[in-house]
């Protein structure tokens, strides 16, 4: 089998938490992503779930050694204007993004998690 006939998908980034409510209210409450699942080998063990927007998908971890906290993820959107809008509309109160601006890659802004990770939206030119 040729080497460029096997397709790859989209990986998934795996982004260390430490504190599931503030997870949650920033990927879900405030970034509009969907809780896809959430496994935990035991209900007193460490979270593991997927959140998702629009074919991005992102894993979250308590787990020791899963991610590192300061992780940057760089994030397509075909409108980021709309994005900064609703974004800045919500009033987060631990950050807001700054207005988009021409980067690598096309316009873009970037917003950091509760963990130190940072999430680098743009829009390809």
């Amino acid at each position: 089998m040729a080497a460029d006939s096997i397709r790859f998908a989209a990986p998934v980034p795996i982004l260390r938490i430490f504190d599931v409510a503030k997870a949650y209210e920033f990927y879900r409450d405030h970034l509009g992503f969907t809780v896809d699942w959430e496994h935990r080998f035991e209900p007193d063990l460490p979270l593991y779930a997927q959140v998702s927007r629009s074919g991005t998908m992102l894993h979250l971890s308590e787990h020791h050694g899963d991610g590192t906290p300061g992780t940057v993820v760089w994030i397509r959107v075909d409108d980021i204007h709309a994005l900064h809008a609703e974004l800045a509309a919500h009033h987060y109160r631990y950050g807001r993004p700054g207005a988009p601006e021409p980067g690598p890659g096309g316009p873009g802004f970037m917003i950091t998690d509760p963990f130190g990770n940072t999430l680098r939206f743009s829009q390809p030119d």
